[in-house]
């Protein structure tokens, strides 16, 4: 039987994509150490780990979550290697049917001139995905999953937004 978050949950603020982050990952990770038993705590902070994408998960929210983005950067890898003329089969990862649509985002964000906004619908299309995974989980731990994940793409888009992007290319501009 699911457990069930009610107070931590309807305590958490609203994300909303491109938006900056209520708080940070730790601090959610924290907030969570008082009300969740800390196997679940463990699974949240997985996603903070560089090799996620090498695990096999068992929790049917990460498993479907795990195939739609291992399928999204596929299909990148796919575009990239037929434009090079090169195999990509050393670069996939697990072999995943992908939704007939992850083509299309793929192939929209490759065209994209901007890198910015190539990012932006890949992460958007990610967003969307995951407010699908979270449809009817209100209380449990598949909508603390959901949340890190969002909460992560905040992160990483605050990161981009505040960078300081005349210091970047100066750097880049010294290094080259």
């Amino acid at each position: 039987m699911p457990s069930y978050y009610i107070y931590l949950i309807s305590s958490l603020p609203m994300l909303h994509f491109q938006t900056k982050p209520p708080f940070s990952f730790e601090k959610f990770l924290q907030i969570c150490a008082d009300f969740i038993p800390e196997s679940d705590v463990d699974m949240l902070r997985f996603f903070s780990r560089s090799d996620i994408y090498d695990h096999v998960f068992n929790q049917p929210t990460l498993k479907k979550w795990q195939a739609f983005d291992i399928a999204l950067r596929n299909e990148l890898v796919k575009i990239r290697a037929s434009r090079r003329k090169t195999e990509p089969d050393k670069y996939l990862r697990k072999d995943i049917d992908a939704e007939s649509f992850v083509y299309q985002v793929a192939l929209s964000a490759y065209r994209n001139p901007s890198i910015i906004e190539a990012e932006r619908i890949l992460d958007q299309e990610r967003w969307r995905k995951l407010d699908e995974l979270a449809t009817g989980h209100y209380f449990d731990i598949d909508f603390l999953l959901v949340y890190a994940i969002k909460l992560l793409i905040l992160e990483r888009w605050h990161r981009i937004n505040t960078a300081d992007k005349s210091k970047m290319l100066e750097d880049i501009l010294q290094n080259s």
